[in-house]
């Protein structure tokens, strides 16, 4: 079974208007080091959340009250990570409405990720440690992304 019309889908519901849109994969290096950068980035992300579901689940098995909020955020935070990839992944081979979404969402999941760690008694300290740490490596995303070297890599679809 190939798996590109099953993603192609996927796409058409993630990628809006722009779904079609596809640009040339830039052999620009400046670009490709920016990929593995956010790669790399979006990597430290994940370990950061697989270790804050590991530090809420020995806690809980040792008799903590981790809380359901704490719960919550190790799962959005998995989640979230496992979307930028795939945005990340489908960027990196041409697809427009993926670099746009990628842009968006690491601009505005780090603002969540402050606001939240600022709101008091929401989360033990650790957590919110863990919020800030990975609200700097989505900013460090969003950085690459507005390069004039990524950027122009991905113009605008003509309407």
């Amino acid at each position: 079974m190939e798996l590109e019309p099953a993603l192609r889908r996927l796409d058409r519901l993630a990628g809006g208007r722009a779904a079609d849109h596809r640009v040339a994969v830039s052999d620009e290096p400046k670009v490709r080091r920016a990929f593995r950068a956010m790669t790399i980035l979006l990597a430290a992300g994940f370990v950061l959340g697989v270790a804050t579901v590991v530090v809420a689940s020995v806690m809980t098995l040792n008799g903590g009250d981790v809380g359901f909020a704490v719960w919550m955020r190790c799962l959005v935070v998995l989640a979230i990570t496992t979307t930028l990839f795939y945005f990340l992944w489908r960027a990196r081979a041409g697809w427009y409405w993926a670099f746009r979404r990628l842009q968006l969402f690491s601009r505005i999941f780090p603002v969540v990720a402050l606001v939240l760690a600022a709101i008091p008694g929401l989360y033990p300290f650790w957590v919110v440690t863990e919020q800030i740490l990975f609200a700097i490596l989505l900013i460090g995303v969003s950085d690459y992304l507005q390069s004039d070297a990524v950027r122009a890599a991905y113009p605008k679809p003509q309407r």
